[in-house]
């Protein structure tokens, strides 16, 4: 087994003097493909959002790469894809400027060099838009802006993904798309953090699944044969306990 990547323990959190998540216990070790699945308000986005410091903690301990969360400074180690987003935020910006942002916390003082453009290059191009590098966010279907997002993420090269329900609204031939990368970023060596609605075309990648249900693990080991479109009920891509309104763009994991 590889080291622990992401380790949370006894882990509570709270939104709105609400228990959200009630003493969870998570190991993701390097080179693993971990879901999270569960029905809705189950924790899921919460606890991916309390590993990347977006939600304060009432108890427990996470850690990254073995350092304590609220110690751990190296962000550019992670690639993060929020839920709910859009690549334009209301922002006129290109589809390579979204991705760029992606890249800054690899650079020198804000300072792209060749290495720097070569790599937003490959993200482009590892979710099929590099034709669309010089495009508007604007003019992009909801599963392009998608794509963008994940390029975003990827364009810092990161040990660790971790992605908030990314086939959520996204059509069938992103979701391939989305599906073909995120192979190549397992084949590559990449940890991956998932949180889905179903298992999907990611299946195969899956290497374990946690099932949440009233912010505690009901199930940690092989994908549920049961886990699928209509075994969750009461699922939808609406959490109520986050806050609401699209997340918007930013030029670093937490600023």
């Amino acid at each position: 087994m590889g080291e622990p990547v992401i380790s949370l323990r006894g882990v509570r959190a709270e939104l709105g003097g609400r228990p959200v998540l009630r003493g969870i216990d998570l190991t993701v070790r390097r080179g693993e493909v971990v879901a999270l699945l569960g029905a809705n308000g189950s924790g899921k986005s919460t606890a991916v959002r309390a590993v990347i410091g977006q939600v304060p903690l009432a108890a427990g301990e996470i850690e990254l790469f073995g350092t304590a969360r609220h110690r751990f400074r190296d962000w550019a180690r992670v690639g993060y894809v929020p839920q709910r987003t859009t690549a334009a935020s209301g922002v006129p910006a290109t589809v390579t400027e979204i991705v760029s942002a992606g890249r800054l916390a690899r650079t020198r003082f804000g300072r792209f060099r060749k290495a720097d453009r070569d790599a937003v290059q490959r993200a482009l191009a590892g979710v099929g838009m590099a034709d669309r590098a010089k495009d508007s966010a604007f003019a992009l279907s909801g599963g392009q802006q998608q794509r963008v997002l994940i390029a975003r993420a990827l364009a810092c090269e990161p040990e660790l993904l971790i992605m908030d329900e990314p086939m959520a609204g996204v059509d069938l031939a992103s979701q391939g798309v989305l599906a073909d990368t995120l192979r190549d970023q397992v084949a590559a060596g990449s940890t991956v953090l998932l949180v889905l609605h179903e298992l999907g075309p990611l299946e195969p990648l899956i290497d374990r699944a946690v099932v949440l249900r009233d912010g505690c693990v009901l199930h940690d080991g092989p994908p549920p044969k049961a886990v699928g479109q209509h075994a969750l009920p009461g699922h939808d891509h609406v959490h109520p306990h986050d806050a609401a309104g699209a997340e918007p763009i930013r030029t670093g994991l937490l600023s």
